[in-house]
């Protein structure tokens, strides 16, 4: 039997590893662990609070079992490259990104690691042709795959959008916007409170970064801004802190507003039409030289998706993406097509084929 450690750094990765966890989980060959990061929260302004204990709690009561030990593990499973790889010691390393989007943090973060190989899986060929753009498609062993993480999405019986409105209290006579900003950089401060002129005439949904609400790597007035706005208005709600999954709204949407955000690429997945508010971008690099987007925001899923730069164009863009053109369909298809791979809701059949693959050659 092999023994498989899912390395759950914080707590919102668990949405990418989770179904190949089931997946592996059916396999008696396998015996898997689960070992939480401290994922904190900063409190009054100053102290940071590890969450770790409550996620590990959490994770018991659904019957995982959880370890703090990195060593005696036959393979390690991560959403994100490991902070410190040598402590896992020399077997494999399989990397399964927490985010499908345009941020380069997702490959430089393996590049920074020279000495760990990691095997990538990627949601689909546009991926694969942006790491080999910039020279790194020899510092890993890269699999198009597709995610495991969209899985849900292309099987039954995950998400019930007419419970989830009866839930919400929403009109069901109107559509539903999902407003989900990313923390850094962010549409926040451009937007703010504006998000409720799209009151009363839509559902409206607002779903925050993790980091949004934890005050370590942006500020806590982002939360608390749409908390006020949630208590005024009877058509807003605001997702709860706890709930860090976004999948269910994204399901419930009919359109969406975000920035650099990677749901905008996961609404993508779902063939619907979301729209991005384009922050100030001036052609942003990593210190290492590494752009920080793999793509400019203005050339970003242009032609399927609205752009705005503007809280004064949210009104129009709302409307053009619910009554999309024929071109526009043409285009987002176009888009889906190169951004993923197999919508199919296997992807987690292939990644464990991968790993499989993989242990059985090692021995």
């Amino acid at each position: 039997m092999k023994k498989i450690l899912f390395d759950l750094k914080k707590e919102y990765y668990f949405n990418s590893l989770h179904p190949l966890y089931i997946s592996m989980s059916q396999d008696p060959e396998y015996d898997l662990w689960v070992r939480v990061g401290k994922d904190q929260h900063r409190f009054l302004g100053v102290f940071l609070i590890s969450n770790k204990s409550r996620i590990e709690d959490t994770l018991r009561e659904k019957g995982f079992q959880v370890t703090d030990k990195t060593r005696g593990f036959d393979a390690v499973i991560c959403g994100d490259a490991l902070k410190n790889p040598a402590k896992y010691d020399d077997v494999p390393k399989f990397h399964l990104d927490h985010g499908v989007g345009i941020k380069t943090l997702r490959i430089r973060n393996i590049v920074k690691q020279k000495n760990t190989r990691y095997h990538v899986f990627l949601e689909g060929q546009y991926w694969y042709d942006f790491i080999k753009s910039i020279g790194c498609g020899d510092i890993a062993d890269f699999y198009v795959t597709g995610l495991p993480k969209l899985d849900p999405f292309f099987q039954s019986g995950h998400f019930s959008n007419e419970v989830l409105m009866k839930r919400l209290g929403f009109d069901s006579s109107k559509q539903t916007v999902l407003f989900a900003p990313s923390y850094k950089p962010s549409c926040i401060e451009h937007i703010g409170n504006k998000i409720v002129e799209l009151l009363p005439e839509y559902n409206l949904l607002v779903k925050l970064h993790p980091y949004s609400w934890g005050g370590k790597y942006a500020s806590h007035s982002q939360h608390r801004l749409y908390q006020e706005l949630a208590e005024k208005h009877r058509e807003l709600y605001l997702v709860p802190s706890e709930e860090y999954n976004v999948y269910p709204y994204l399901s419930l949407a009919d359109t969406m507003i975000s920035d650099t955000s990677s749901v905008l690429n996961e609404f993508l997945a779902l063939g619907k039409h979301g729209i991005i508010y384009e922050l100030p971008y001036s052609s942003l690099k990593h210190s290492d030289g590494m752009p920080a987007l793999s793509i400019n925001p203005v050339e970003w899923l242009a032609g399927a998706f609205p752009h705005i730069s503007s809280p004064d164009q949210l009104e129009n863009a709302v409307n053009h993406a619910l009554s999309p053109t024929d071109t526009m369909k043409n285009k987002l298809s176009e888009y889906r097509n190169y951004f993923f791979t197999g919508l199919d809701g296997k992807a987690s059949s292939r990644v464990k084929e991968v790993i499989d693959s993989v242990l059985k050659a090692k021995g």
